[in-house]
């Protein structure tokens, strides 16, 4: 049988990921290419998410993992949680308001799920009223991609200094009220209005293991969960080391 202390140490040799709400797989990669194991968790059929992953409900599943113990033999949580009243992209329309369409909020549930496990999460959310830490944002241009997507990370049980925010090149390119952009990035949400193609989506946001539109503008970029693996990583190699 295995023993707690031999999964803190497997879990010490070879760090492992759970993504919840992963999606088709952008933060996943990231973490991958970070140096962790990863396995992720989604209520919708992702047959395009490149790693080993659980379809249900992420937070049922969470629950499952925290009751049964096997939650231990993870490193660090990550989660998307839906919170789409508080999204950018609905924030000032009539639904965010309460008029209209509900709108799913998750960010504190998976948050009280996430302190229950011990272990050091993130939480993240695109800009807008979600009621998280804004520990770190990170944005396309710090990775020298073709999309700005600026993103928020809530950072439970560590810490990390801020990047600085690099000041952006030029527009997105697209329609704004009936007027054409043109601009060093392309809008990875929606269709029409000059949006990209999904080869263009593709190459702007480093994603290729999936041509599916909704799975790309759903997506963080691999790079942003990259930087935050290895800053993770290095903290706890001094942590280790002090």
């Amino acid at each position: 049988m295995t023993q707690p202390t031999d999964i803190r140490r497997a879990r010490a040799l070879r760090p492992r990921a759970l993504d919840l709400f992963s999606c088709a797989g952008g933060a996943s990669t990231g973490y991958q290419r970070a140096g962790f194991e990863v396995d992720g968790a989604d209520i919708a059929d992702r047959p395009n998410y490149p790693f080993r992953y659980h379809r249900g409900d992420a937070l049922e599943y969470l629950a499952h993992l925290i009751t049964t113990g096997d939650i231990e033999r993870y490193t660090l949580v990550h989660a998307s949680p839906p919170c789409q009243h508080g999204c950018a992209l609905t924030v000032g329309t009539n639904a965010s308001q309460g008029w209209g369409g509900t709108h799913v909020d998750l960010v504190a549930p998976t948050r009280d799920l996430l302190d229950r496990t011990g272990l050091p999460y993130v939480i993240e959310q695109p800009n807008g009223r979600a009621k998280i830490r804004k520990d770190l944002t990170l944005c396309g241009e710090m990775f020298g991609l073709g999309v700005i997507r600026h993103r928020n990370f809530e950072l439970g049980g560590w810490t990390v200094a801020r990047p600085a925010h690099v000041p952006h090149r030029g527009r997105v390119r697209g329609y704004r009220h009936g007027q054409y952009y043109d601009g060093p990035y392309v809008a990875a949400y929606g269709n029409g209005g000059g949006k990209p193609t999904v080869p263009e989506l593709q190459t702007a946001m480093g994603i290729t293991w999936t041509d599916v539109r909704e799975e790309l503008t759903e997506a963080i970029p691999p790079a942003y969960t990259e930087w935050i693996g290895r800053a993770f990583l290095t903290s706890r190699t001094l942590e280790v080391a002090a």
